[in-house]
């Protein structure tokens, strides 16, 4: 739906009062914290938000290919079931407008907008020893105290900006990912230049060079990546897993990482080298998380079966990249 909160709440009066709870942000926990705080302790709760809409990290990064690198099965509220049969992703890893939607979906289904200023940053948090409330005032004049203060503005919300000898003079245009335009960027005939080739950096490369005229890649240090296999889902699959929900979420709230993925219960280094690669190629045609989070129990732990695993992904590095020397660049050394 249209960002239009933020212009109707320009002209309404700052909040003043006494609140149970202030939530920073109106992304996924800020959204559930909400839900959480309001709808089932029966809190009285206020979410500031700086976006003009709901999100979080789904409102700002727009950059060429932002899309989840969690399966969408998992990649949503677990705590609503009937939500959970209403919503049918397009993709294993959808793209950023369709995980925006969802929000969007939510937040309407919850009826979590009316809680919600937008356009709003929160510029100071006191906390007041005495009688152990905090006072919290925002960049639109609101002054709040409340018993609880969540900040659920994300670990990577703030925007890092390199400090690039002559960035102030560079006479072209430069963006930055976390901080994308709305509109969009067009690329027709562009040199461009991409700093890093980490995970934002693999998903829109691909994506820019594709538009751009010419396009260099900066990298400092090398990353392993392995083949998301993205896709279509097939709705039998879709069917089943609306028919396991209440498994699949026992299974993510009982895994060490939240994803229906378990470690090996052996050892890699006491696999015969046949059936441990063949097992690496599994994990490789599935593509996603499986290989760092289902694989052998010892890769994390034990430094030899650690460079066995990375040794394979090393040996596709160099059977996927033609040139050897590109290749060797692309190689994680340490």
């Amino acid at each position: 739906m249209p960002d239009t909160h933020a212009a109707a709440q320009a002209a309404v009066q700052p909040l003043t009062g006494t609140v149970d709870a202030v939530v920073i942000g109106a992304g996924f926990s800020g959204m559930y914290m909400l839900h959480k705080l309001r709808d089932q302790l029966g809190l009285n709760a206020q979410v500031f938000e700086a976006g003009d809409g709901v999100g979080g990290t789904w409102y700002w990064n727009r950059y060429p290919g932002a899309r989840c690198d969690s399966d969408s099965y998992i990649y949503c509220f677990t705590f609503d079931r009937q939500m959970l049969q209403d919503w049918q992703w397009s993709e294993r890893y959808p793209e950023q407008p369709e995980i925006l939607r969802y929000l969007e979906f939510v937040a309407d289904r919850l009826d979590l907008r009316r809680s919600i200023r937008f356009g709003t940053r929160v510029t100071e948090a006191v906390f007041n020893e005495t009688d152990g409330t905090w006072t919290v005032r925002t960049d639109r004049g609101d002054t709040l105290t409340t018993r609880y203060l969540i900040a659920a503005v994300g670990s990577l919300s703030a925007t890092n900006v390199p400090d690039i000898k002559g960035l102030d003079r560079f006479a072209g245009k430069w963006y930055h990912t976390s901080r994308w335009p709305h509109g969009g960027v067009d690329f027709t005939a562009k040199r461009v230049g991409v700093i890093g080739t980490g995970a934002t950096a693999v998903q829109a490369i691909p994506v820019i060079a594709q538009q751009a005229k010419q396009l260099t890649v900066f990298q400092r240090t090398p990353n392993f990546c392995v083949p998301a296999r993205n896709g279509k889902v097939d709705p039998e699959v879709w069917a089943a897993r609306r028919a396991r929900y209440d498994e699949i979420i026992r299974n993510i709230r009982a895994s060490y990482f939240g994803f229906e993925l378990d470690f090996i219960p052996k050892s890699v280094l006491e696999t015969p080298p046949e059936e441990r690669e063949a097992v690496f190629e599994s994990m490789w045609d599935e593509g996603g998380f499986r290989f760092w989070l289902g694989n052998y129990q010892d890769m994390f732990f034990v430094r030899e079966a650690n460079e066995l695993c990375g040794d394979f992904i090393k040996r596709k590095i160099r059977r996927i990249v033609k040139d050897p020397a590109v290749a060797e660049k692309l190689i994680p050394t340490t």
